[in-house]
């Protein structure tokens, strides 16, 4: 006999896993830490294994995947999945609206709902008195593969509707996929261990979803948006498509937050532009925009043709993937000496431009992708404007990592060259490392271009008007070999540079002469040593107060700086043991390059451990340098708002992210409190 108690305690610690994964995947509102969430599933488990009687299909402990299936069973689905016309211009969409008008024989405006088109796999989740009973793939449209046990293990789907509402039966729609930055994690650890790559998210999603062994399926980042309701009982009756998202995100079910109801066509086509330009920076990939009428009665009206509805449509955004070719490889230096592989490529139009190469990164990419001169590739530009080749096509079709180039042609494999291309210093490849660099530093001449653009960048000295083609020029003229080099320039070297008059000359010097005050930080982070990069030199300038500590600092010193790990630390002791890199950085002191004292480890941290956010537009002080304040006096600066968020500085047209901190009812502050803040900061420490 099961006591009540136990009834009790599993009822009880069931309820509050369901309203904690609510919280943390669907709602991103987390309440309890990751380590409280163990505790929870942990004694769930127990009470289970001590009473497997009382395991349930829809328990949480099921999200860990269940044994492999032989096979996937056929799911019919309760009303057709059907497919989307397709359109790409202003125009068509206007002839869509223009059309559906006619046939209902009235000129008033439609209203829409509108939605980001999520690229992603799309599927059925089946729910009888509030229970997720069955999912299935969209397949052919009236029948699709069973795929529950996969579904299961995906935490934004609930195995219980929340509420007290939901209708006896009811079939929801919505596109499985897997967001950007999971997708980077999955084969960022993949490549490490040596194991086959996902080509893209969407490819990701659909391969994940379709493993026999459920437990493959948990191991992938994946989650779910839904945006219809495919069937449902009789005992509930939306009267429009918004109303049945509003009450499936109500149920518990994740509904993208971007969705939006609008009225007329025009209002459609600002919302496809608005989103087009949003569209790297989302979390999501997607290929374009769904538009649908919004009253369930005029859907009814406008019927469905073949094989697609006439009240909805899809706007289609240019491809973010296309095929081309790999004419040749060339070898450019980086400013940390790093050899960086480019593709040459025939020319192709891809994600809104044409592209005609695209860094390969390292030797060892080349050999994960088996690449070979002339190979037809599979080029992606998503999630930001650098293109990148994800796969080879063809007879070498190849996703594992392979040790050399077995079966290629002497004349088409790619080697890395034995010698520098700026300035012909053997290059040296590790045996455990997949970069090769060149030694020669500043003496190789690209490897001095680069940092001498990095010193005089916007996060560095930030040397206004010091661009990319006069740091060329003043090298190309022998007038810079060193950073010191720029601080001795004279008004008459500058004006006899090709399009420089006596006006822009000056104004250069005058930049330079500006950014001789600047932060201990900005400065080790000019320096450009490998892997330092603008938060770990806030780091160490904080911990260690001055540049001469930061120099003498063994490893254990620099290991207890937040961020500071062992590698680290190496590449700054290798910078620093450097004799001619610390007499340039004397040399700079020497040119008037100064920054207030600031005390080490022991300063003044009022915001030690806690996390700001700062979003809009900034007027009166530049967002970097507004980052590197708050830094200094102990704060985590994140791009994001959560829970988690102490502050939030809203500059001016500030968005969602002052829409969330209201509604989670974080702290706000604007630019001028911001500002006062930071001023009485400065003078308590001064």
């Amino acid at each position: 006999m099961v006591s009540k108690k136990v009834f009790e305690e599993l009822d009880k610690l069931r309820v509050a896993l369901r309203k904690h994964n609510r919280l943390y995947h669907v709602l991103d509102d987390p309440e309890i830490s990751d380590a409280e969430y163990d505790v929870l599933f942990a004694k769930l488990l127990e009470i289970e294994r001590q009473y497997p009687e009382l395991v349930t299909e829809n328990s949480p402990s099921h999200r860990v995947g269940a044994e492999r299936l032989d096979a996937f069973e056929t799911v019919e689905h309760r009303s057709p999945m059907l497919s989307l016309d397709k359109c790409t211009s202003t125009s068509e969409l206007i002839d869509w609206e223009t059309r559906a008008l006619k046939y209902l024989g009235q000129q008033q405006a439609l209203v829409y709902t509108c939605e980001p088109k999520i690229d992603g796999v799309a599927v059925s989740l089946f729910y009888a008195k509030g229970e997720l009973v069955s999912a299935a793939t969209r397949g052919d449209g009236r029948a699709g593969e069973g795929i529950l046990a996969n579904v299961r293990t995906i935490a934004a789907i609930p195995l219980v509707l929340s509420g007290d509402n939901t209708p006896r039966e009811i079939e929801i729609r919505g596109e499985i996929y897997m967001p950007i930055a999971g997708f980077n994690k999955f084969n960022s650890q993949a490549q490490s261990q040596g194991k086959k790559l996902l080509v893209n998210p969407r490819n990701g999603a659909a391969g994940s979803l379709r493993q026999l062994d459920s437990r493959i399926t948990a191991a992938r980042p994946l989650t779910m948006y839904c945006y219809s309701a495919g069937y449902y009982s009789a005992d509930w009756q939306p009267k429009s498509h918004w109303d049945v998202l509003m009450q499936l995100k109500a149920w518990g079910l994740r509904v993208n937050q971007e969705t939006q109801r609008v009225t007329g066509i025009d209002a459609c086509t600002n919302y496809i532009d608005k989103i087009l330009a949003r569209r790297d920076a989302l979390a999501y990939e997607i290929d374009g925009i769904v538009i649908k009428s919004d009253s369930l009665e005029i859907q009814q009206k406008l019927g469905v043709l073949t094989r697609s509805p006439r009240w909805a449509i899809a706007y289609k955004y240019p491809s973010q993937e296309a095929t081309t070719e790999l004419l040749s490889v060339d070898f450019q230096v980086g400013r940390t000496g790093a050899i960086t592989p480019v593709a040459r490529l025939e020319p192709v139009f891809v994600g809104g431009v044409t592209v005609s190469s695209a860094s390969l990164h390292n030797i060892g990419e080349i050999r994960r992708l088996n690449l070979r001169l002339g190979d037809k590739v599979l080029l992606r530009r998503a999630g930001d404007v650098i293109p990148k080749i994800v796969k080879a096509l063809g007879d070498n079709d190849s996703n594992v990592n392979i040790e050399g180039f077995e079966g290629s042609s002497a004349e088409n494999m790619i080697n890395l060259p034995d010698l520098c291309p700026s300035c012909g210093t053997s290059i040296v490849l590790a045996a455990d490392e997949a970069i090769a660099r060149c030694p020669a530093g500043l003496q190789c001449p690209d490897q001095r271009r680069e940092s001498i653009r990095h010193f005089a960048s916007r996060l560095a000295m930030d040397i206004d008007g010091m661009g990319d083609r006069i740091v060329e020029l003043l090298i190309e003229q022998e007038l810079v070999e060193t950073f010191s080099d720029l601080y001795a320039l004279e008004v008459s070297q500058v004006a006899q540079l090709e399009r420089m008059g006596e006006k822009s000359a000056e104004n250069l010097i005058q930049a330079i002469e500006a950014s001789k005050s600047t932060t201990l930080a900005r400065f080790i982070y000019a320096l450009g040593i490998r892997e330092v990069g603008e938060a770990t030199a806030v780091n160490l300038a904080a911990y260690f107060g001055d540049i001469s500590a930061l120099k003498n600092a063994d490893l254990e010193q620099l290991v207890r700086v937040e961020d500071v790990g062992e590698i680290v630390a190496a590449n700054i002791m290798e910078y620093f043991s450097n004799q001619s890199a610390w007499l340039d950085i004397e040399r700079l002191r020497q040119a008037g390059i100064y920054w207030p004292d600031i005390q080490a480890k022991t300063a003044h941290q009022p915001l030690q451990g806690q996390i700001w956010v700062l979003t809009g537009k900034l007027t009166e002080m530049p967002r970097a340098k507004a980052k590197a304040a708050l830094q200094q006096l102990g704060a985590k600066v994140a791009s994001a708002v959560s829970s988690q968020t102490d502050c939030l500085v809203a500059g001016e047209k500030a968005g969602s992210k002052l829409s969330k901190a209201q509604s989670l009812g974080i702290k706000i502050i604007d630019e001028a409190e911001m500002l006062n803040f930071l001023g009485r900061e400065s003078a308590r420490q001064a």
